[in-house]
């Protein structure tokens, strides 16, 4: 996802309303305070209390042995691939995974593994799909070892996997042999929305993450969860990449605080997406996709636009969006965009479009 380029030598008014994405919530007055008392310790070595705390509570939601703290999702994600794969295994998921459009390359890069992008509605495929990719065993095929999905799946429209689905994919790969993992940067927008529990919705995941920098309001963190032997093996790859900490209790403490206090709360950003979409479809011009969490896609073909032009439009009067695509843009609800803040969103996009 990309933001239109600012051409040089002008200056952009402040940003009223920031619905780029849920990464940019900034931590309340009173996480700062929790993170301010967090006891600390040297979390490489396993003496951080809040860390451990969070950890040993993550993996109770999740209904997994155990967890590891790291600065982001996106590690989590490629330490889960390095501990799953080996060079030239080929990974399983949408073709509009996370993993293929936004990392960097980094199953590749990393892992030296290769990740075949499979169809599928709104972010989704089936079981069917998934045993079609299958390729026939032989020593010239390169090894199929992981299936991935994301919860929600971003590119698909902040889409939720429905439980029976996702079960029938994830059951259906164990019977096939293959691993799987869970890309769950916004997993409680799922857990909110659908009324489904975390650990039902990890339950045939070998791992599985939760970022807290995003509509949780953390400014930094995510936590992975496995089994024992994964975690154990997923850490010597923490020491790799750089993502040992510590005292990142500091951190941790804002993760706990963001369980606490900002789960519940987003069904509220859930509503704001909704009333975005129903004011976005009386402009006309726009095509807008129904939200099912915090995500707002809407396409501007119909106004002669691109999405970048729209976006650099209504950046002039301090509202920021991100574009995916020629035409696709993305508004991003989260705690620092209240009902006021979606109205003048509307407005500014309606005003850019006359």
């Amino acid at each position: 996802m990309v933001y239109a380029p600012v051409r040089p030598g002008r200056s952009l008014p402040p940003v009223r309303v920031n619905l780029y994405s849920d990464t940019q919530t900034r931590p309340s007055a009173a996480m700062k305070e929790a993170m301010m008392r967090a006891e600390v310790g040297d979390e490489q070595s396993g003496d951080d209390p809040t860390v451990n705390a969070l950890c040993d509570r993550m993996a109770a939601l999740t209904g997994k042995q155990a967890a590891m703290f790291l600065p982001s999702g996106t590690m989590c994600n490629q330490i889960s691939i390095l501990t799953h794969c080996r060079p030239g295994d080929e990974i399983l998921a949408h073709k509009g995974s996370h993993i293929i459009a936004n990392e960097g390359g980094g199953p590749g890069a990393l892992a030296g593994a290769v990740v075949l992008g499979l169809r599928g509605v709104r972010g989704m495929f089936d079981s069917a799909t998934m045993k079609g990719a299958l390729r026939e065993k032989r020593r010239n095929a390169p090894p199929q070892t992981l299936v991935a999905v994301e919860q929600t799946a971003n590119a698909g429209g902040g889409s939720v996997w429905p439980l029976a689905l996702l079960t029938d994919v994830l059951s259906t790969a164990h019977e096939l042999g293959l691993k799987t993992h869970m890309d769950g940067a916004r997993l409680m927008n799922a857990v909110v929305a659908a009324g489904v529990t975390a650990r039902e919705m990890a339950e045939h995941c070998d791992s599985v993450w939760l970022d807290f920098t995003k509509g949780l309001g953390a400014p930094l963190g995510a936590v992975l969860c496995g089994s024992e032997a994964f975690i154990d093996e997923a850490w010597r790859w923490k020491q790799r990449l750089g993502g040992s900490l510590r005292q990142a209790g500091i951190c941790a403490a804002a993760c706990l605080y963001a369980l606490d206090h900002n789960v519940d709360r987003l069904t509220e950003d859930h509503a704001n997406a909704r009333v975005m979409a129903r004011g976005l479809a009386q402009v006309p011009g726009l095509t807008v996709e129904e939200p099912e969490t915090n995500l707002v896609f809407f396409d501007t073909r119909g106004t002669g636009l691109t999405a970048d032009v729209l976006a650099d439009r209504i950046r002039q009067v301090g509202v920021m969006v991100s574009t995916v695509g020629p035409y696709r843009v993305r508004a991003c609800t989260h705690l620092d965009v209240d009902a006021a803040g979606v109205e003048l969103a509307v407005q500014a996009i309606a005003g850019a479009l006359r």
